[in-house]
């Protein structure tokens, strides 16, 4: 049996430039942390010749092309395996759907697991290549390169999306003492409801590509901001990184109506009244996480929980993609 395991994401700054419609004229950049929440996957070889996969639906097959889930076909054909005597289940931490980065999380999870089966050593920046190629090329899906590469790669790092599609990573330097109040006053909650995010990155997609001025605009606004976040995070100056997310919010709402709602709004407004010096929902918008920085933690928890919300309580990943067990 061979388990692996791939950390979900929160998104610190830059977010949306990471999508190939924008970083290939532009170049993008999105600073992005792993968290100690994860998707697992597990392989086993079995007496049956069927392929048999758990995730929250059950196929049993006996070729490639019956695979109903998209991902998991299109990594068999990538690590070229053959899909009989093996049992692919998948657990997560958090549900699909709520701005985490799962798919990324799931695809190089699984990638990791079939390279382990055939005793193939990939290096970080392979496996998330390898998981961008199949979820953006080959499957068309309008997403960005940042879920995967964070999934791999763990840690609070930036990464530098290239015109040529080269990323360039950079792990950043934060002070202990920082480090350890990020952690501790980045509070989550749960919105109480998902949505899939391709809609409303469909949507961005299509305007980056025919050059839709306010879109092109708005993300080369967001990718300063992802660089001042990351200043003001390397610098320990946390409030400045607050008042950069909470700006970052505000024109993130700007590039489609479904991005927010009135429930979401209100559950901002309140937070913001109640000590989160800035915020943000997390992911492509419309459900899902908000995301605060607070200095007034209990304060803020006691509002949030009457609201209705939930917090999940998080800390930071700093290996990425790993193999948990093999035997």
């Amino acid at each position: 049996m061979i388990i692996t395991r791939s950390p979900l994401r929160i998104s610190l700054g830059g977010g949306g430039t990471d999508l190939p419609s924008y970083y290939r004229e532009y170049g993008g950049l999105v600073v992005a942390a792993a968290i100690d929440k994860y998707v697992y996957i597990t392989l086993h070889q079995t007496f049956f010749e069927d392929l048999i996969i758990k995730y929250s639906q059950m196929e049993r097959v006996r070729k490639l092309d019956e695979i109903q889930h998209p991902l998991i076909r299109e990594a068999l054909k990538q690590a070229d395996q053959d899909a009989s005597y093996l049992e692919i289940t998948s657990m997560s931490d958090i549900p699909a759907g709520t701005g985490l980065g799962s798919s990324g999380s799931f695809l190089t999870a699984l990638l990791h697991a079939l390279h382990v089966q055939t005793n193939r050593i990939v290096p970080k920046n392979e496996l998330a290549e390898q998981a961008c190629e199949i979820e953006i090329d080959r499957l068309g899906e309008p997403v960005g390169k940042q879920d995967q590469y964070i999934a791999a790669f763990g840690g609070i790092t930036c990464f530098d999306f290239c015109k040529d599609g080269t990323v360039v990573v950079e792990r950043l330097q934060l002070s202990p003492e920082c480090l350890a109040n990020l952690e501790d006053n980045l509070l989550l909650f749960y919105t109480g409801f998902t949505r899939s995010a391709s809609q409303i990155l469909r949507e961005q997609d299509r305007k980056s590509r025919e050059g839709d001025p306010s879109m092109i605009e708005n993300l080369h606004f967001v990718k300063e901001l992802g660089i001042e976040s990351k200043g003001a995070l390397e610098t320990g100056d946390l409030r400045r990184f607050a008042e950069v997310m909470d700006c970052h919010w505000r024109h993130k709402k700007k590039r489609s109506n479904s991005m927010s709602n009135s429930l979401i709004n209100d559950c901002y407004d309140l937070a913001r009244r109640n000590g989160a010096l800035g915020g943000k929902l997390i992911g492509a918008g419309g459900g899902g996480f908000l995301m605060f920085y607070t200095e007034d933690k209990t304060r803020l928890r006691r509002v949030m929980r009457q609201s209705g919300l939930r917090e999940v309580r998080v800390r930071f990943d700093f290996q990425g993609t790993v193999l948990v067990t093999q035997s």
